[in-house]
Formats: C-alpha cells, sequence, structure tokens
C-alpha cells in the first residue's frame, strides 16, 4: 500500500520485517530487464537481524514501474548458510541477468566470517526469461576470489554493462584477518567479457575502502564511489581509465558525508540522448544512519547537488534504478525505531528531483 506522496515522489513499502516468513529484510538491490520489467531484489534473514544467519536471496518483480508487485519469491536459499549480497548485472545483448552473491555457513559468530574463517565463497545464478525462473547456482570464487583474500562480498547494489559489453559487477574483500581496526578492506571489480560464462578479478583500490558502487562516465571512464574506513565521515573514490582493469589513488569527496556505510549510483541521462548530463548518488547522508538523500551529478561525477532527502528518520543501504520511461526508483532501508524494520520504494522524476 502507498505510504506516502509528495507530488511526484510515492513511496510504498515492499519488504516489511515480521511479514512473508522472514524476521528481517535488508540490502536492497534493483535491476530493470531488456522487457522493462523492475526486480527488486533483498536478503530475506529468518531469525534474526544478523548478517550472518540463515540468510536467503529473495525477489518481487513489477511490469508496471513499481506500481504493482508479484508475489515474492525465493531465488537463492541453502539451509544453514548465509545466501548474500545479491548484486544484479543485466546482459542488453543477451538479455540474460546475471546475480553474483556469496554464501558461507551460518553461524552466531559474526566475527568468525568477518576475521576471514567462515569460508565465504562466490556464487553465480541467472535467468533468461525476465526473471520468472533462475539457473543453479554454480560457485565461481576460484575465478574471482584471490587465495590470500579472507572476507568478500559482491555489490551490493547492482551492476553495470560497458558501452563495450563488458559486465562489471563492485565488490569487496579483506586482504587478510579482520580482527581490529584498521580493517584491511579493498573496495574491487570483477568482470566477464564473454556474457557471464567466465568471471575475474578487476581493479582493486586501495585499502581503507570496502562497500561501492560504479557507473560509466560519459567519456567511458568508470567512477567507482567506496564505503570509507580512513578519512572521517566522508565516501572516498577512485577513476579506472582501462575498463576496470586498474584503479586510481583514493580521493574523498568533502560534499558526499557519510555514517560509513553503504551507497548507490545510476546514470539517469546523457547529454547525447538527454537534455543533459546526469547521474544519481543516494546514501544516509549523516554521521549517523539517517537521513536518506537523493543527489545529482551534472559534472560525471565531480560535483554534487544538496540533494533531496527521501527520508529523514533513520535508514541505510539502497539501491537506484532507472526506467525506460526515465522514472526514477530507489529501495531502500528504513524505519522509525531503527533502520532495519522495512524496505521501502520510491518512485519519482527529474522534476521532482531537480526542484527540490
Amino acid at each position: 500500500m502507498e505510504q506516502e506522496s509528495n507530488g511526484r515522489c510515492v513511496q510504498a513499502d515492499l519488504f516489511v520485517g515480521g511479514t512473508e516468513h522472514y524476521h528481517t529484510y535488508r540490502i536492497p538491490a534493483l535491476a530493470v530487464s531488456n522487457a522493462g520489467t523492475l526486480l527488486a531484489f533483498c536478503e530475506g534473514r529468518r531469525h534474526s537481524q544478523s548478517d550472518t544467519g540463515e540468510i536467503d536471496i529473495v525477489l518481487k518483480r513489477s511490469f508496471d514501474g513499481g506500481q504493482s508487485w508479484t508475489d515474492m519469491q525465493v531465488v537463492v536459499s541453502r539451509a544453514g548458510y548465509t545466501c548474500g549480497n545479491p548484486c544484479p548485472v543485466v546482459d542488453r545483448y543477451t538479455g540474460v541477468i546475471w546475480l553474483p552473491f556469496t554464501a558461507n555457513p551460518a553461524t552466531v559468530n559474526e566475527r568468525m566470517v568477518i576475521a576471514g574463517k567462515g569460508k565465504r565463497t562466490v556464487w553465480l545464478t541467472w535467468s533468461d526469461d525476465d526473471g520468472a525462473t533462475w539457473a543453479a547456482p554454480r560457485e565461481i570464487t576460484a575465478q574471482v576470489k584471490k587465495p590470500t583474500w579472507t572476507w568478500y562480498a559482491t555489490g551490493p547494489g547492482h551492476g553495470i554493462q560497458l558501452r563495450n559489453g563488458r559486465l562489471l559487477v563492485p565488490c569487496d574483500h579483506a586482504a587478510g584477518l579482520c580482527l581490529a581496526p584498521p580493517f584491511p578492506y579493498h573496495s574491487h571489480v570483477i568482470y566477464s567479457d564473454d556474457h557471464g560464462a567466465s568471471w575475474q578479478v578487476g581493479g582493486v583500490v586501495e585499502e581503507g575502502t570496502n562497500e561501492c558502487a560504479v557507473v560509466q562516465t560519459t567519456d567511458g571512464a568508470i567512477y567507482i564511489n567506496c564505503r570509507n574506513y580512513r578519512a572521517t565521515n566522508k565516501r572516498a573514490y577512485a577513476w579506472s581509465k582501462d575498463d576496470g582493469e586498474s584503479f586510481s589513488a583514493v580521493r574523498w569527496d568533502d560534499a558526499l558525508v557519510e555514517p560509513i556505510c553503504q551507497a548507490s549510483l545510476a546514470r539517469l541521462t546523457d547529454a547525447k540522448r538527454h537534455d543533459r548530463d546526469r547521474v544519481l548518488f543516494a546514501n544516509p547522508a549523516s554521521t549517523a544512519r539517517e537521513r536518506l538523500t537523493i543527489r545529482v551529478s551534472y559534472d560525471e561525477c565531480h560535483t554534487w547537488s544538496d540533494g533531496r532527502i527521501m527520508h529523514s528518520g533513520p535508514a541505510a543501504y539502497s539501491d537506484l534504478a532507472v526506467l525506460p520511461d526515465l522514472t526514477i526508483c530507489c529501495l531502500y532501508e528504513c524505519g522509525v525505531e531503527h533502520p532495519y524494520e522495512r524496505l521501502t520504494l520510491a518512485r519519482f522524476d527529474i522534476a521532482w528531483l531537480e526542484t527540490g
């Protein structure tokens, strides 16, 4: 049911904790298929909010731009396992929706997994029928995780397809035991040049970066924006000029305040096909997990608008998607008492974003 309307922005709860057989829903991810279907993925946490309990990957689909939804379907489930960090990427040439994710034995000891002792593995499933059915997952750990890496996460959020057809998925890892700060975290990307048949590790961002999002700029560069453990409450970013094979030194964006949390990026328009270049960014723009804010860049991620607040209360992870008619969708974690009560989908247009 729609809970809030503000001009051209409409919001509705899509996954609510304690309903549909799951204790908590977290880690949103969006994709738009070649047919225009909007797919909303997340983690269905069975028994608690824990990052390392029994977790499934679940999905709802919309055929009318997010106004109505199919019943929830379980895409990945394995008894006794944490299956999470969904990061879909759509191949516009084949129409296949690829879904990398990670898995490890469920445990009540979260520090064991964070320390790299939880046998964290990397997997892939896919759909060639617009998300109606999904292939049995296959493991790709040997292709995309180096032997010295311990912690590993795909996404969360979505991957992108470059102009040359390369499928590029943002990831992060730890290059050692994560027992105490400073944690040896790095953002990195994985990619496929053969339409998902095989995958390999791309560029690695310097230490102190973590969960990340990517977008290709109009000059062909890759901009990677990262959760940051080094500078105080500001996002980290780097650039790639070789399609994600390597990344520049990290810099920090004073305008993008963060509480050490995930954020999302998406291309909205480009000047060749529309009136101007626009890239979207969403995160909890605060030193606490609150104030989910949507910003726009008109100069390909070099500067950002002050943005519009989507939810002023507790909020955390998000993902952005753009429909064929340029409706913007943001699926994000939020609540009244804490940010993990529900996943809400906001739908809005350029006018709403730019007149705030």
